[in-house]
């Protein structure tokens, strides 16, 4: 039985049972093994653009004895997977950019896929901006923190979605969210972080320093209210 960090396992939850699951930049393939290990999934595609990552796979899927319901595919996003293959579609721990461009690129290869279950390491909110124009509703919103580091996840379905505000973009909806308390301790954390940055800032009135001053006030408001507004949910 493979064990998975509290971020795979938490992605790993988030793939609805019996789903057929693409995951792409698979690299070890855990996330695959241990949803069939556990026999909530039928079969998976794990695929990865470099031959190292998925040659580790490749052995971790062998050593397991799941060779027959994993296949390894070398792929640059999802450029090799058909349409039809697969209910779930599984992108993490790529920068938000390059999510974007494999979504955008791989449109073809989504259609029938009935969810997308994604962890983007940065520019989060480009991603949510890029479903909700896209024809993906986020339908459940989740943060984990492991070794000091916060990871936020959603899934998404295809289906319209209503119109975001700016600090949802970001953040999230909050009433979709799985794990508040993570959600504040980020939030906290962040604020922590900018109000350190603000008071580093030169008194200076240069124009370059007047504007970053500005932002990180901006960012300030932004985060201490949506803190406010998860405090009143409870």
């Amino acid at each position: 039985m493979v064990n998975v960090s509290k971020r795979l396992n938490r992605l790993a939850m988030m793939v609805t049972e019996g789903n057929r699951l693409a995951d792409v930049g698979t690299d070890h393939g855990y996330v695959p093994i241990c949803l069939c290990e556990e026999k909530r999934i039928p079969s998976a595609i794990a695929m990865d653009i470099n031959k190292g990552p998925l040659l580790r796979a490749d052995e971790h899927i062998r050593s397991a004895g799941l060779s027959a319901y994993i296949e390894t595919r070398l792929s640059d996003g999802l450029a090799a997977l058909k349409c039809g293959e697969a209910d779930t579609v599984l992108i993490a721990g790529m920068g938000g950019p390059l999510t974007v461009r494999i979504l955008t690129e791989g449109q073809e290869a989504l259609f029938g896929v009935q969810e997308l279950v994604l962890q983007p390491q940065s520019e989060i909110a480009g991603v949510r901006r890029w479903l909700c124009g896209n024809g993906w509703k986020i339908v459940r919103e989740d943060i984990v923190v492991e070794d000091g580091k916060f990871y936020p996840m959603f899934r998404a379905v295809p289906g319209e979605s209503e119109a975001y505000s700016g600090d949802e973009y970001r953040y999230g909806r909050l009433e979709l969210q799985y794990s508040p308390e993570i959600l504040k301790e980020f939030l906290s954390k962040s604020i922590r972080v900018q109000t350190q940055i603000y008071e580093a800032l030169p008194k200076s009135e240069e124009s370059r320093i007047v504007l970053r001053r500005r932002e990180v006030e901006l960012e300030l408001e932004s985060l201490k209210k949506v803190l406010g507004q998860l405090s009143k949910e409870e």
